[in-house]
């Protein structure tokens, strides 16, 4: 899983170098025609684009500089990576398109103030124009399906920047010819109406990663799809407190799994694991984090005061010492209906049935539950067995020679509920 995200990083670092190397160099060119043309043509439209196409360039340098840091691996200060550097870069896209488009309204309105003032427009102006808009659009339709290949929040905002450049030169274009044709105020109004639309289109951009940046979670088709993948996990009973924040093009998950509350600690924890695995087949998630549970706990939980293991071993120890007795293993279950105490005495001698029965039967277990304040407590007697099985690690009494029968005659099994 990690090697396939690391493919896909590195393909969408390539596509977005070689896509905005291709804008630099065009817009290089078209910013050069607009402003000149449109300065020697007296088209402040044209000129106004130029401007537009200007704040382009610096966008285009802004994601380099974004693509190169995003791609740098966790390190101490950043523990899960640099994805959000993509997300910066456009938010900081955004306040540049806003600035830009603020500025082209604000010279809009002062030619439009002064009507008298507004000079003929030169049939040059209407050939940039139009080979801005072609080009533009060409732009956008080349960033745009690379983008989406490579699945790049980014570039395909820097995409739909290029599309309102085509938007904002069709716009000009407009405005010119109807210059030419006798109207003269249609160019500065046809520079206004850009400024607003880049002002728009940065406002768009910069709240989109203002929430990304403030934790956005994915979308409620994206978040079932998480959830599928966790319930279809083996052993998994249901899932709740499914949360997911946004990192970059990615998401980070957190989940709460309800298991079956008597299983070993290992196995509820390969349980976790094969519920990451599964969550992490899904190309939108970067990194999950899961959390067992043997109940739901978002509906109830343990009651706080129930005596720790010590205690409880320590109680159990008492007891049974008192009837020359000893556990092999004590498993305790904490849940919110109280505290159950199931104890494995270790295997006694075939010969030694009867009076181990009537030893057992001595056993206060009544009273063992009460101080500890227990709603069950059980206990089971290993049968002796000819074949050996490795101890658990850690245990080293005989009792691991004996494994633990499932069903256990009566009188070899005490239970107080």
């Amino acid at each position: 899983m990690l090697s396939t995200l690391a493919a896909q990083s590195a393909e969408k670092h390539h596509v977005a170098r070689k896509s905005t190397f291709v804008s630099i160099a065009l817009n290089t060119v078209l910013m050069t025609l607009q402003i000149v043309i449109g300065v020697i043509a007296h088209s402040q439209a044209l000129v106004a684009d130029g401007v537009h196409s200007l704040a382009d360039l610096i966008s285009d340098f802004v994601v380099l500089i974004a693509n190169r840091h995003s791609g740098a691996e966790p390190d101490a200060d950043h523990n899960y990576g640099h994805s959000r550097y993509e997300t910066v870069a456009s938010l900081f896209l955004g306040a540049l398109l806003i600035a830009v488009g603020v500025g082209m309204l604000w010279r809009a309105g002062t030619r439009l103030a002064d009507l008298q003032d507004i000079p003929a427009v030169h049939l040059s102006a209407l050939a940039v124009a139009v080979l801005v808009l072609v080009s533009k659009e060409a732009l956008f339709r080349y960033m745009l399906r690379e983008a989406q290949r490579v699945r790049s929040a980014m570039l395909i905002a820097n995409a739909w920047h290029a599309r309102s450049d085509a938007a904002s030169s069709l716009v000009v274009a407009l405005g010119i010819l109807g210059s030419l044709a006798g109207v003269r105020l249609l160019d500065p109004i046809a520079a206004a109406i850009v400024g607003f639309m880049v002002a728009r289109m940065g406002w768009t951009f910069g709240w989109d990663a203002l929430q990304d940046l403030s934790d956005r979670a994915l979308d409620d088709a994206a978040a079932a799809d998480v959830r599928k993948l966790l319930l279809s996990t083996p052993g998994v009973r249901d899932v709740h407190e499914l949360r997911t924040r946004k990192m970059g093009d990615f998401a980070l998950v957190d989940a709460h799994i309800l298991v079956n509350p008597l299983i070993s600690v290992s196995e509820g924890h390969y349980i976790a694991e094969s519920a990451r695995s599964r969550v992490l087949t899904d190309s939108r998630v970067l990194d999950a984090l899961i959390h067992v549970d043997p109940e739901n706990d978002a509906l109830a939980r343990p009651p706080v005061d129930l005596p720790p293991r010590e205690q409880v071993v320590a109680a159990v120890d008492a007891a049974l010492a008192r009837q020359g007795e000893r556990a092999a293993a004590v498993n305790i279950h904490y849940l919110s209906t109280g505290l159950d105490v199931d104890v494995t005495l270790p295997a006694s001698a075939p010969d030694a049935h009867e009076s181990d029965a009537e030893r057992l039967a001595q056993l206060d277990l009544a009273e063992l539950k009460r101080r500890l304040g227990a709603r069950h407590v059980g206990v089971l007697r290993a049968l002796a067995s000819d074949t050996a099985i490795d101890a658990p690690r850690g245990q080293t009494n005989e009792a691991a020679e004996a494994p633990i029968s499932p069903v256990l005659p009566v009188s070899e099994r005490h239970d107080v509920a």
